[in-house]
C-alpha cells in the first residue's frame, strides 16, 4: 500500500474516532446541561418575541400590528429550530414535551428538566422586556378576548394546540421526517394559527409562553386556561398521531425529539 493511502486512511480512521468520541460525549447524562440550556436559551428567545410585541406596542403606539405580532414568533421558532434542534429538539414548550413522552420518542425522565428551564426561560423573557421597555408585563401575555368566557378561550387553545402537536409529530415521524424543512411547517402553522386565532385567546399554544409574563406581571387570571387547553390539544394530538401512524415516530421521530442523530432511545417501539 502507498504512503498516500496509508495516510488517507489515518485520516479516516481519525475521522471516525472523533465521531465515536463526540456520541459518547452527548450521550453522558453529564452533558444534559446543554439540552437544558438549549430550551431556555431558544425559549427565553420565543418568548422575548412573543411578549415583546404586545409590550412594545403598548410602549410605542400603532407601531406594530396584530398580524406582525404573531407572525414574529412564528419567525422565531422557525430560526431556533434551524440553528440548535439538533441540540435539544427545540421543544420551548411543555405541551410538546410531554406529546413527545407520550408518544415514547423521548424519555419521560427528561421532561421535568424541560419544563423547568422552559419555565424559567419564559420568565427571564419577561423580566427583560419589563426592565427594557418599562411596562407591566401582563401586556405581553394571553388573556380571553373581553366578551369571550374563558371556555371559549380555552377550546380556542385546545383546538390550536391540537394543530400545531400534530404538525410537529407528523413531520417528526418515520417515512414523512422532512429534516430542517419541518421548521417551515411549525413556524407557518404557528403564523397561521395566530392570524386567525389570537383575537379570543392570543394563541399562545404553550404554557411556558403565558407562564413569563404572568409570572412578572402578577397575574394569573385565567392562567388554567393556557395550561389545561394546550395539555389536553397536544395529549389528543398523541393519540391522532397513533391513529395516522401507529405507535411513535420510528427512529427519525425519537432523534428530532431528542435533538441527537444517536438518541437515547433508539427504537422508541422497543422502549
Amino acid at each position: 500500500m502507498s504512503p498516500e493511502n496509508d495516510t488517507a486512511l489515518g485520516i479516516v480512521e481519525q475521522y471516525e474516532k472523533g465521531v465515536v468520541r463526540r456520541i459518547a460525549d452527548f450521550q453522558d447524562p453529564r452533558q444534559e446541561w446543554r439540552r437544558l440550556f438549549s430550551e431556555l436559551l431558544g425559549t427565553f428567545f420565543l418568548v422575548l418575541v412573543a411578549a415583546g410585541g404586545g409590550m412594545m406596542g403598548h410602549a410605542f403606539p400603532n407601531t406594530i400590528s396584530r398580524t406582525a405580532a404573531v407572525v414574529a414568533p412564528a419567525l422565531m421558532v422557525m430560526a431556533i429550530i434551524l440553528f440548535m434542534g439538533k441540540v435539544s429538539g427545540a421543544h420551548l414548550n411543555p405541551a410538546v414535551s410531554i406529546a413527545f413522552a407520550l408518544r415514547r420518542d423521548f424519555p419521560w425522565w427528561r421532561v421535568p428538566g424541560y419544563i423547568v428551564v422552559q419555565l424559567a426561560g419564559a420568565t427571564l423573557a419577561a423580566l427583560f422586556l419589563h426592565n427594557v421597555i418599562n411596562v407591566s408585563a401582563m401586556y405581553g401575555s394571553n388573556y380571553p378576548a373581553a366578551g369571550y368566557s374563558a371556555g371559549a378561550a380555552f377550546w380556542m387553545e385546545f383546538i390550536l394546540t391540537l394543530g400545531l402537536v400534530s404538525v410537529i409529530l407528523g413531520t417528526a415521524s418515520g417515512a414523512q421526517n422532512i429534516g430542517i424543512f419541518g421548521a417551515l411547517g411549525v413556524g407557518g402553522y404557528i403564523a397561521l394559527a395566530g392570524l386567525w386565532g389570537s383575537p379570543i385567546s392570543g394563541a399562545s399554544m404553550n404554557p411556558a409562553r403565558t407562564f413569563g409574563p404572568d409570572l412578572v406581571g402578577s397575574n394569573f387570571t385565567h392562567y388554567w386556561v393556557y395550561i389545561a387547553g394546550p395539555i389536553a390539544g397536544a395529549v389528543v394530538a398523541v393519540a391522532v398521531a397513533f391513529v395516522l401512524r401507529g405507535r411513535a415516530g420510528g427512529m427519525s421521530g425519537s432523534g428530532a425529539a431528542q435533538g441527537d442523530l444517536f438518541p437515547e432511545v433508539v427504537d422508541p417501539k422497543k422502549a
